[in-house]
């Protein structure tokens, strides 16, 4: 099933964030809804990312939380325009944070684990760092079998 039907939205932005934390409060407010406001998933992605990187490889990372006011998964994808430190020796230039409801567990390693296959395509990779916007990512993203590595 994909992945964008797993999910009750799935945001886009390319954007300019100087560091880790402008990077956080960008996803929360694309991932912000009407029951769950940025400020709290916000702090959400702050905490997960204190446990431990969320960063990846290959300049990825997956920042995630979860909110008891969510009833279904949300994400936010965002393509950096200069790379930020994630706490990993590698900076980070793609983004995909995400917000499940509290009660996930074992939905939200699988999502996790199918958001790392997809991100684990070179050819996925660069066509999303070749995005010139926020649609050209929606586009990959909804799509990504278009850009799968032969």
């Amino acid at each position: 099933m994909p992945l964008t039907d797993l999910m009750a939205a799935v945001s886009t932005q390319v954007l300019s964030a100087a560091d880790r934390d402008s990077t956080l409060l960008a996803a929360s407010r694309l991932l912000a809804c009407r029951e769950a406001g940025a400020d709290s998933l916000f702090e959400s992605l702050r905490e997960r990312e204190r446990v431990g990187s969320t960063a990846i490889g290959h300049g990825i990372a997956i920042p995630h939380g979860r909110s008891a006011t969510l009833q279904q998964p949300r994400g936010a994808l965002l393509r950096l325009q200069q790379p930020v430190d994630f706490g990993t020796d590698e900076p980070v230039d793609l983004v995909f944070a995400m917000a499940v409801p509290e009660h996930y567990t074992h939905q939200h390693l699988m999502l996790l684990s199918e958001l790392a296959e997809m991100f684990s395509d070179p050819g996925i990779r660069q066509a999303l760092r070749d995005a010139p916007d926020a649609d050209a990512l929606q586009h990959i993203f909804s799509n990504p079998q278009q850009a799968r590595s032969g």
